[in-house]
């Protein structure tokens, strides 16, 4: 009976940690075998970027670059590299067994002597009405991300959310939007009394409280939303090219079944400044692991660090 081939290196996710894993690790002539997915967690292959319509802040393109543009250069290069790839979904891992077991969608299972997690995040939704119709046409989850772009320059802005982040975004958003709304639910917000200052002392940011966002409306692009007061029931339309949502992101480690140590919020806890996780053989990069900058670029040098550490511990040193 032929001997099980058992891998030196899967990576499960496809975004820019993936892929730069990827090439990093075929370079390091390890083979790797990539789990890219198939629609995981509603996304395609190659994760969020692959939902932003323009990129103007990855270094090397000047003009700019489609977000499925970058993501299928990404993945042509680490095909190049010696990479394969497989365009199916991980429902679950084995990491009390060596070599680790990796089960696909499929039923079909891997054994590999090291694992690289880099599932990303999904920025959770409101489900406003219309949202899908205005996704990436004036609604986002990123103000860093998007918030240049031309459509949003001296315009009103909606942020929605009432942490840290919101307020972060909120903020951002000021130097390109003429005014920003910040929509909460509450009559108060949850975010540190630092950031609430800052929000007080910034005259371009409208809190707008106890209300929440139900429709988004417009043509082709974002015009206005439709705001209700929780308190009231009433409704009423605002002009603004934009709304991004603040209240978060969930990081898709449900597969890893509590089998990885986790922060409160179920990102993967790494020693700082490298892809190790609690386990030995199992590295984490991406916004799988990063609750703070959720940057392609950011996630595609995590990716890196990750392979490194990945080489490094199969060589033994």
């Amino acid at each position: 009976m032929a001997e099980e081939k058992v891998e030196n290196v899967v990576i499960v996710g496809s975004g820019p940690a993936g892929h730069t894993a990827a090439i990093y690790c075929a370079r390091a002539m390890l083979e790797p075998l990539m789990f890219e997915g198939f629609m995981a967690g509603g996304i395609a292959a190659g994760g969020q970027l692959t939902t932003t319509t323009e990129i103007e802040n990855f270094p090397g393109f000047p003009e700019g670059i489609g977000g499925i543009d970058l993501m299928a250069r990404m993945r042509e290069q680490a095909e190049r590299c010696g990479a394969r790839l497989v365009t199916e979904t991980v429902v679950s891992v084995d990491l009390s067994q060596r070599p680790f077991v990796v089960t696909s969608e499929s039923g079909e299972t891997v054994r590999t002597r090291a694992l690289i997690v880099a599932t990303g995040a999904i920025a959770r939704r409101l489900g406003v009405e219309n949202e899908e119709q205005f996704w990436q046409r004036g609604i986002s989850a990123c103000a860093v991300c998007d918030g240049a772009l031309p459509i949003f320059r001296d315009k009103r802005l909606v942020v929605v959310g009432g942490g840290d982040s919101a307020i972060e975004e909120a903020l951002y958003l000021t130097k390109f939007g003429s005014e920003v709304l910040l929509v909460h639910r509450r009559d108060a917000f949850r975010a540190s009394g630092a950031m609430q200052k800052k929000l007080r002392d910034n005259p371009k940011v409208k809190p707008v409280m106890n209300s929440t966002v139900v429709r988004a409306e417009g043509d082709r692009f974002l015009e206005r939303v439709v705001l209700k007061d929780v308190q009231t029931g009433a409704e009423s339309a605002v002009e603004a090219a934009g709304l991004f949502y603040g209240i978060g992101h969930k990081p898709n480690t449900d597969f890893l079944a509590g089998q990885l140590e986790l922060n409160e919020a179920g990102y993967v806890i790494t020693k700082p400044g490298t892809g190790v996780t609690s386990v030995a053989g199992v590295f984490a990069a991406g916004d799988v692991q990063d609750p703070k900058y959720r940057q392609a670029i950011v996630a595609a040098g995590s990716g890196a660090k990750a392979a490194l550490d990945a080489e490094r511990y199969l060589s033994g040193s």
